[in-house]
């Protein structure tokens, strides 16, 4: 079959041509693609130059919103790659969907860096407001995106903002909103310096006066506001020369450069313990200052069940999730559990259910939080709160739901899990079964043993009913 020429510089352009490509059947191999204006609509049926309605293509909604996401990542050949990808589902490969196949993972990685743009383009774009001026927008921006994304960002801010006039431009397009439409239109403006804003020097005299030397983290502040944001802002001009102010001396003092110049004494000698103000212990758990995970958690996550349960299980400690809402064994781990509980019969809300440690201990990994096992001193200085519910509620079997929750009741930081799976221990007058944390399940390298890991917490849930009967 000879090379077909298709043009597209849009998403609307591209969908036109692929969807007349498809319907004669014209396999990716055999299209050359070109950035050129066209029109028309690959999901309905209209008709091509013969006047011959082409069959309507029907995708997954998903499958569209990936397709539309990333036609505006910035790469030369992603009209190709893109009718690939249609041309491979219309052919029943429908595993081009999944991250695990090549095209897929390559498909949602553009959507997502696509997404990440927009949410950087929410983020840190700037407004300055311009002189009063017949017909100009009031207020006008300047920003350099890595992918097209300008449309559907400038819809963002017209939801927004209401009926103030503004512009933002780029470097290749601008979009104006006047109040009630949008208007597309070419590149208007060279960079963030063609913009004269009145009131930016009130604001950096504003943002002068909030920073605190003696509290800035240059490498937080550079890991949350990428480098190349950092130009267009009205504050990046004010920012080094504080950065540098605070690393030769101000820092030490948390004074500006006026106060730490006056004469006298500017540093007053005292001891960390007479800086200290005596506190009252903690009443409640919000309050809770026994150890240091409540400074990067949150919020402390109580229990939750009846008082007058009959069984506890004792998890760990919060999640991600669990960290969030507030609340015990709501996500992933908390749905193992709950088909577990469903399986041994057991019903949620007849149960209590706490952790060991009240706060989520965790690790950045990237933009993720991971879970952190707690330490040994943070189990003992939690475990004021889980002995308080254990003498409120005074439960007959208590389930110790992973090693963390083992030591904690049993208060032995060196006992071992392992010989006590299946093997129910007396302690302070009540049972305790030991079994996994519902998280090894979905850690378990393989399925077996998974299966396994599943199955223990099962058989263990069984356990603590039948020593109810006992």
């Amino acid at each position: 079959m000879n090379a077909v020429v298709r043009l597209a510089q849009s998403f609307d352009e591209w969908r036109a041509a692929a969807r007349e490509l498809i319907a004669r059947q014209v396999p990716p191999a055999c299209v050359q693609w070109q950035s050129r204006p066209g029109e028309g609509d690959l999901f309905s049926a209209t008709p091509d130059a013969a006047g011959t309605a082409a069959p309507m293509l029907r995708l997954p909604r998903q499958l569209v919103e990936l397709l539309q996401a990333a036609a505006c990542f910035n790469v030369h050949d992603r009209w190709a790659f893109l009718y690939q990808v249609l041309w491979r589902w219309q052919l029943g490969q429908h595993d081009v969907l999944s991250p695990a196949d090549a095209d897929g993972a390559r498909l949602h990685a553009m959507a997502k860096a696509v997404r990440r743009e927009e949410h950087d383009m929410h983020a840190y774009v700037r407004f300055r407001e311009r002189m009063e001026s017949e017909g100009a927008p009031r207020f006008v921006a300047w920003f350099e995106p890595t992918h097209e994304v300008l449309p559907q960002v400038a819809r963002h801010f017209a939801r927004r903002m209401g009926a103030i006039s503004w512009m933002i431009a780029t470097p290749s397009a601008s979009m104006l909103w006047d109040g009630q439409t949008l208007h597309a239109g070419p590149a208007l403006l060279r960079g963030a310096a063609d913009i004269d804003d009145a009131g930016e020097a009130l604001w950096l005299t504003y943002y002068r006066s909030i920073f605190n030397p003696a509290r800035v983290n240059a490498d937080l502040l550079h890991s949350h506001i990428p480098s190349r944001f950092w130009k267009n802002l009205p504050e990046g001009a004010i920012v080094p020369a504080m950065l540098s102010g605070a690393a030769n001396g101000e820092r030490r003092t948390g004074q500006t450069a006026s106060v730490g110049q006056r004469g006298g004494a500017t540093m007053i000698p005292i001891s960390a313990e007479r800086a200290q103000p005596a506190r009252a212990a903690s009443t409640t758990l919000d309050q809770c200052r026994r150890c240091a995970l409540w400074e990067s958690a949150t919020q402390a996550v109580p229990s939750a069940g009846p008082q007058t349960a009959r069984i506890m299980l004792v998890g760990e400690q919060p999640g991600d999730q669990e960290d969030l809402a507030g609340l015990p064994f709501v996500g992933p781990a908390g749905a193992v559990l709950d088909q577990a509980m469903q399986e041994a019969g057991m019903a949620r809300d007849s149960l209590y259910l706490t952790n060991a440690v009240k706060h989520f201990k965790w690790e950045a990994r990237g933009k993720r939080r991971l879970h952190k096992t707690p330490a040994q001193r943070e189990i003992l200085a939690c475990h004021g709160w889980l002995e308080e519910e254990i003498q409120r509620v005074k439960p007959q079997v208590i389930v110790a739901l992973g090693s963390t929750a083992l030591k904690s009741i049993l208060q032995d930081g060196a006992v071992s899990m392992a010989p006590l799976i299946g093997t129910p221990v007396q302690h302070e007058g009540r049972w305790v079964v030991a079994v996994y944390h519902p998280s090894y399940v979905l850690r378990a390298p393989d399925a077996a043993s998974r299966r396994q890991a599943y199955r223990v917490i099962v058989e263990g849930l069984r356990q603590a009913l039948t020593l109810l009967q006992d």
